[in-house]
């Protein structure tokens, strides 16, 4: 490929992605992932700062959460506007043509303790920029950390679901997971 080609993060990803799954992440250096994308090493490091951010896409998805939160209507429960994020997060980063990056992101991440660490790093974080918004909102701090912790939860139950069902929506998945965790939440809190 041409170095001049746009999309530059994209195939570093896809490149990464492809090398960590044939060789092992440890086996891979910044070089073989630019080398493969075509691309120069400062090319990749104009848009990642090491070879494990490649796979995380930097602040895109708490960015994307935290603007979608703000733009929920203002009627909006606290759950309703964490759906209301899950379902933009859905149309732009869990979308059927990145089904399959996806899907496989997660097996070379799990293959990987390393990668397992930066995801659950990357998950707390996403879970704390959650609140932030909601707090942002006027959500009391308790509340607000509660609906962004079922909000996490009702993400990973979407996400499995979504990958593997062909012509599945992230968001209506979302929405279904983040009904049923407030349920059980709500079971949880009764006497047997």
């Amino acid at each position: 490929m041409a170095r001049w080609q746009p999309n530059a993060p994209e195939r570093l990803a896809q490149a990464a992605l492809e090398l960590f799954a044939e060789r092992g992440y440890e086996n891979t250096t910044v070089i073989d992932i630019a080398q493969r994308a075509g691309l120069t090493k400062s090319t990749f490091f104009r848009h990642f700062q090491d070879k494990r951010e490649v796979l995380f896409g930097g602040d895109t998805l708490s960015d994307l959460l935290a603007k979608a939160i703000a733009e929920a209507p203002g009627t909006a429960t606290p759950l309703e506007a964490v759906a209301h994020a899950l379902d933009a997060v859905g149309r732009h980063a869990f979308t059927p043509e990145r089904r399959e990056f996806s899907t496989r992101r997660r097996a070379v991440i799990a293959a990987n303790p390393e990668l397992q660490e930066r995801e659950a790093l990357k998950g707390l974080r996403l879970t704390a920029r959650t609140t932030e918004a909601l707090k942002r909102r006027g959500v009391p701090d308790l509340t607000a950390r509660v609906a962004a912790e079922l909000g996490a939860l009702a993400s990973e139950i979407a996400y499995a679901r979504w990958s593997k069902t062909p012509d599945g929506d992230f968001g209506e998945a979302a929405r279904l997971a983040l009904t049923e965790v407030q349920a059980a939440a709500e079971r949880a809190s009764q006497r047997h």
